[in-house]
């Protein structure tokens, strides 16, 4: 008597066109989803309803203009000065506020250098205005 052999059956799930299928979830799931820009927090800032004259001992106003010029208190100074200038000012007045005024159309790189020698100067009670004047 001769025995059949049987013939095993195999259960096989074909994954040829499986990475068909996942490029087209990817490109669906990237289509579809939003991205939120960051907003940051959500913060109501306070209006100024008066403001507090200074005392002319405690300002030190700096100046820069378009034409990267220079002003302490109406002087005309360079950059590398104003470490020493400040820092003098410092030593006689540990109060001091600095009142940076800039010109909107001033180049930045005047404003990064003046910022980087009050700095220097331990210079930490700065404050920054900027006014726009039209032509």
């Amino acid at each position: 008597m001769k025995f059949k052999t049987r013939q095993k059956i195999e259960s096989h799930i074909p994954t040829a066109s499986m990475a068909d299928i996942v490029l087209l979830l990817l490109i669906f799931f990237m289509v579809t989803t939003i991205f939120k820009l960051e907003e940051g927090l959500p913060i109501t800032l306070p209006r100024a309803e008066s403001g507090a004259d200074q005392e002319r001992e405690r300002l030190v106003h700096i100046w820069a203009d378009r034409f990267s010029r220079i002003s302490i208190n109406d002087k005309l100074v360079r950059t590398e000065n104003i470490n020493a200038i400040v820092a003098a000012k410092l030593e006689e007045n540990r109060g001091l506020i600095v009142a940076f005024n800039v010109d909107h159309r001033t180049k930045y790189l005047l404003v990064s250098d003046i910022m980087e020698e009050l700095k220097d100067a331990n210079a930490v009670n700065v404050s920054f205005t900027s006014m726009y004047e039209e032509d």
